[in-house]
């Protein structure tokens, strides 16, 4: 069966790979293994250390290379991530840029801009306005801007209608039945007048809750025409929790997301840094830890998640 499905996805064209960040690949060598096992918001700053060392050729290197190693592992094409912030300032997102034109004829990278420390400081102003002119597709961090989560989103929705690009947005990521953000970005895109296009970007949390609000959700989803990108390995690990919830895996509710005829890609989240400093982005494993961890074992649907999904959301198609 997997040799059958492998060969269904490249006959397709190879994986897509629709959330990564390359900008980073490659980098867990610089972070001790105690800082390795920090919680995510403390690698938020942590990073901060890699991005004062990299220049625009450093950038231009790590995600260079990573597209290499992606292509030899079936991946056609790629949206990465990079960071956009008065550290890295517009280093990251020309580097991905420029190595998109050169290896054109060997993969597709899409660039979209992360916003680790959010949007809404006025220092940031020039430089959030550049990217979100400059990139394929317009990345939100919501937590990047804690406690204004709403400006954080009016301001990233309302720079995707003024430049034409698409959304993607990091939601419902701790597994915790205390998030309910998926539910906000559907009623945001709405009130956008986005509907169509707009991703979510993980969506665990949406697991924690109880039946009877998922239904609810997943309606609300249908009428914004929400996409999501489920990014198995990234999240297997969370640390246990002590929330009551209902018995779920720590992972996108992606089987019941496809009940309700919801678009899912696929990414590998981070390679090999200090978030994931194992994770080697072969999207074979995470297709085959999604499968596993949802109980989908229809390779038809399984091939649209791994390639014509991913270009959906990508705005490839």
């Amino acid at each position: 069966m997997l040799e059958e499905l492998r060969e269904k996805i490249k006959k397709k064209g190879g994986f897509v790979n629709a959330h990564s960040h390359l900008d980073r690949a490659n980098t867990a060598r610089f972070f001790s293994k105690e800082e390795q096992y920090k919680f995510l918001e403390e690698k938020w700053k942590l990073v901060d250390r890699i991005k004062k060392d990299s220049n625009y050729w450093a950038y231009y290197s790590r995600i260079d290379s990573a597209i290499t190693d992606q292509i030899e592992k079936g991946v056609s094409t790629i949206c990465t991530f990079v960071d956009v912030d008065d550290i890295a300032t517009n280093k990251a997102y020309i580097a991905s840029k420029e190595v998109a034109e050169q290896r054109k004829h060997d993969i597709t990278l899409i660039t979209a801009m992360q916003t680790l420390k959010g949007v809404l400081d006025p220092n940031l102003k020039t430089i959030m306005n550049n990217a979100a002119s400059s990139v394929n597709i317009i990345g939100s961090l919501p937590g990047g801007d804690k406690g204004r989560e709403d400006e954080h989103i009016d301001w990233i929705m309302n720079a995707a209608k003024k430049y034409k690009k698409r959304v993607h947005v990091h939601v419902d990521q701790l597994n915790t039945p205390k998030e309910k953000e998926t539910e906000w970005l559907a009623r945001k895109t709405i009130e956008h007048g986005l509907e169509g296009k707009v991703t979510a970007v993980h969506s665990i949390s949406l697991a924690c809750h109880p039946i009877a609000y998922r239904k609810e959700v997943y309606k609300v989803c249908q009428d914004a025409g929400l996409s999501f990108i489920t990014c198995p390995g990234a999240w297997i690990d969370h640390p246990r929790r002590e929330d009551l919830a209902p018995i779920h895996n720590a992972i996108t509710p992606v089987d019941e997301l496809l009940e309700h005829d919801l678009v899912v890609a696929i990414g590998s989240d981070n390679i090999y840094d200090v978030y994931k400093p194992f994770a080697d982005g072969d999207m074979m494993f995470e297709l085959r830890l999604l499968l596993e961890a949802c109980k989908i074992y229809d390779l038809d649907q399984l091939v649209k998640i791994a390639t014509t999904n991913g270009k959906k959301v990508l705005g490839l198609r």
